[in-house]
């Protein structure tokens, strides 16, 4: 579902919604277009991203096509309580760097009447689900699955390929360290690739 029709809004009420997909699929994108629109709306809007993210800004949401938005660093889920305010609308990027606090967190801002949207990836770089993005899924009332294109043989890409041999979990990149991949072409033997390179992107 790209898009939530106006008259199927819920009333009255706060919900969650969850864009998913592998890196490079538009996550990013599509959370600004639809925070974009509620400010175009007129509507108090509060937008966050863990400290750990500071690829491209330290001061925005970017999307890898390079379309910003003003956002807040914070170093843990619950911060994102403390620094909403009375706003109407609450945007967290890159939920999978957020510990399983996340989860609450969007909950008690949904039940106090807010809409929370929230976007990450679905997978790590195994192909295993990536907290807390399953439990979010689970619990949110729209969700939304983008998918990239395979960087090998151009079929839908929904995994996420690490293209060095680092085996941290978590590994802060771009398109030095991850590429998109589809079913056939994505692979966890990371033997024959390249060591992890150093740059801004792992520091």
């Amino acid at each position: 579902m790209d898009t939530i029709p106006v008259k199927n809004l819920p009333q009255d009420t706060g919900w969650i919604e969850v864009i998913c997909g592998s890196m490079f699929s538009g996550k990013t994108e599509e959370l600004i277009r639809r925070l974009r629109r509620a400010q175009i709306a007129k509507q108090r809007v509060a937008i966050f991203k863990p400290a750990i993210d500071t690829r491209y800004s330290t001061e925005h949401i970017v999307s890898h096509s390079g379309i910003v938005l003003p956002s807040v660093l914070v170093t843990c889920a619950t911060d994102i309580l403390e620094g909403c305010g009375n706003v109407d609308v609450v945007g967290v990027d890159e939920a999978q760097f957020f510990d399983t606090d996340l989860v609450d967190v969007c909950e008690t801002l949904a039940t106090r009447g807010r809409r929370v949207i929230v976007a990450g990836l679905d997978q790590d770089y195994l192909g295993k689900p990536f907290d807390p993005m399953p439990q979010l899924l689970a619990i949110a009332e729209y969700i939304t699955k983008t998918l990239a294109i395979c960087m090998v043989c151009g079929n839908p890409a929904n995994r996420t390929q690490r293209v060095t041999r680092s085996g941290e979990r978590v590994l802060v990149g771009a398109g030095d360290a991850y590429e998109a991949r589809c079913r056939r072409c994505f692979t966890t033997d990371l033997a024959s690739l390249p060591a992890q390179p150093s740059g801004p992107d792992f520091a």
